[in-house]
């Protein structure tokens, strides 16, 4: 799954480098959008082994209620990032660039505002990735990896590329994570039903 990030990021660079600025603004997003993560990543590293624990203790309360409570803390976290990078794009890019251009600036805030709507389902997707592994079920995190970077988001970003508008390629990160979010959803429903309803039943 990490190596499916680098392909990813490399395939964007590939695509963006025809648009100049929009390879810096891009990198620009990625840095922002690590410290909106991170939390996140770190409420799935505890989420984790709650899970599995509970899932080989036979507690299907527990597993349902960590799970509800992980969804619900990662939906809020990621949108607060979603709300500051809509408010203050401009700002942000800031930090990174005291002197920054109006070229880049031009670029950067449609950018960053386009690219943070997928937050509104990322925190969702992130936490039920996860859930897949504790439940011994990685390749279903592995899937929605693939098909979110891979098959979904590049392709429509080269897709939008060809158009000559570089604020049409940042719309392929909400439609990807609108993908997930629907593969997430159907793998889910199958792990409630295969797993998750028969936990603590007698074998």
């Amino acid at each position: 799954m990490q190596a499916i990030g680098s392909v990813m990021t490399y395939g964007m660079n590939l695509i963006l480098e025809a648009f100049g600025t929009a390879q810096t603004v891009f990198g620009i997003y990625f840095k922002l959008q690590s410290f909106i993560f991170m939390p996140v990543f770190g409420l799935n590293s505890g989420m984790v082994p709650i899970i599995a624990y509970n899932f080989g203790a036979g507690s299907r309360e527990r597993v349902l209620r960590t799970m509800k409570s992980s969804i619900k803390y990662a939906v809020g976290i990621m949108l607060v990032g979603l709300a500051v990078m809509e408010l203050f794009p401009a700002r942000l890019i800031g930090l990174f660039d005291a002197q920054a251009s109006t070229d880049l600036l031009v670029i950067g805030v449609p950018a960053l505002r386009i690219i943070c709507l997928s937050f509104c389902f990322a925190g969702y997707c992130i936490v039920v990735g996860s859930v897949f592994q504790a439940l011994g079920n990685a390749v279903y995190s592995m899937l929605v990896s693939i098909a979110r970077q891979l098959c979904v988001l590049l392709p429509v970003a080269w897709l939008f590329s060809l158009s000559g508008n570089v604020n049409l390629i940042w719309w392929a990160f909400p439609i990807a994570e609108l993908v997930s979010l629907s593969l997430s959803t159907y793998f889910l429903i199958r792990i409630n039903r295969d797993i998750i309803v028969h936990i603590g039943e007698e074998k």
